[in-house]
């Protein structure tokens, strides 16, 4: 059986979408990638180091803009992450909107607590993606 592929959407795929998918790829067992509708230049500083307090390193990561027709002919599952109307729906795919406050210029005390839920949220969502992406197949 194919394996589930995860898009996690968010504006500037600098803090929210890459701790997302980091969190999944750690799960193994999908495909994920991660975008930005507007994406940035780097990845907040914060973000890379609340991460690599518990064991992730995201240094070598970039943010990815959105290839719209590509990402939807790819994804099963479009996380997105609070980006409301400026994430783009791509039809015909399964859809879970986290409202999630975005990273930048928060300090680093509530940019843990940020990840901490996106981690929740991932080991919540990782064991309903297969019947997810057989429901939308």
């Amino acid at each position: 059986m194919r394996v589930a592929n995860v898009l996690f959407l968010c504006i500037g795929n600098a803090g929210r979408s890459q701790m997302a998918h980091a969190f999944l790829e750690a799960h193994g067992g999908h495909e994920v990638r991660s975008a930005g509708s507007r994406a940035e230049t780097r990845l907040h500083p914060e973000v890379v180091e609340v991460m690599r307090e518990i064991g992730f390193d995201l240094t070598g990561r970039t943010p990815r803009p959105l290839v719209p027709d590509e990402d939807a002919a790819w994804a099963d599952t479009v996380v997105t992450m609070g980006c409301g109307d400026v994430c783009p729906l791509l039809p015909g795919k399964h859809y879970v909107d986290w409202q999630l406050e975005d990273p930048a210029f928060m300090p680093v005390e509530r940019v843990r607590e940020l990840r901490d839920e996106i981690r929740r949220r991932v080991d919540t969502l990782a064991p309903t993606l297969d019947s997810a992406r057989a429901a939308s197949a």
